[in-house]
């Protein structure tokens, strides 16, 4: 199963990405976790609507046609590690990949969350991107040991 990560900006810093790289390097195999990187739209005199629509469409530009679309909101669902492990148990045996949509510093474009299937919150917090980035991978991959009663999880 690919579990796609699409996350607007395009300059992370170092930290960022050796942990994306540290978990998505762990999934492997039957799992594999994907980044792909989308340019954040241009932000010019104060008007932020324009950028998010750009950011949107390419997005939607980037989504395999058949991917089950998760949108990562503040306003989403929150999940356990378990509940999480069980959607994708669930997707996997439906055969369908996954598609992770993380948006840029003003949210997703309302096309984007308008496809999404499902809308997961890491947090109440507004978290930073990057931050985002990283705790996606480590949630993907401790749910994915879970599945395989790997013991990193303990609970």
């Amino acid at each position: 199963m690919l579990l796609r990560l699409i996350a607007a900006g395009t300059r992370m810093p170092g930290w960022v990405n050796a942990a994306y790289e540290d978990y998505a390097g762990r999934l492997t195999a039957d799992y594999r976790l994907e980044l792909q990187e989308i340019a954040l739209g241009q932000r010019s005199g104060g008007n932020s609507r324009q950028a998010v629509t750009k950011e949107g469409e390419r997005m939607l530009a980037a989504l395999p046609a058949s991917s089950h679309i998760v949108a990562l909101q503040v306003t989403g669902r929150s999940l356990s590690s378990e509940q999480l492990a069980k959607f994708l148990g669930a997707c996997a045996r439906d055969g369908r990949d996954l598609a992770f949509l993380i948006g840029g510093p003003d949210g997703i474009a309302p096309a984007v969350d308008a496809r999404a299937e499902t809308r997961w919150s890491l947090s109440a917090l507004t978290l930073p991107h990057g931050l985002a980035r990283v705790m996606v991978a480590e949630a993907l991959y401790r749910a994915v040991s879970i599945i395989k009663g790997h013991p990193y999880h303990r609970a």
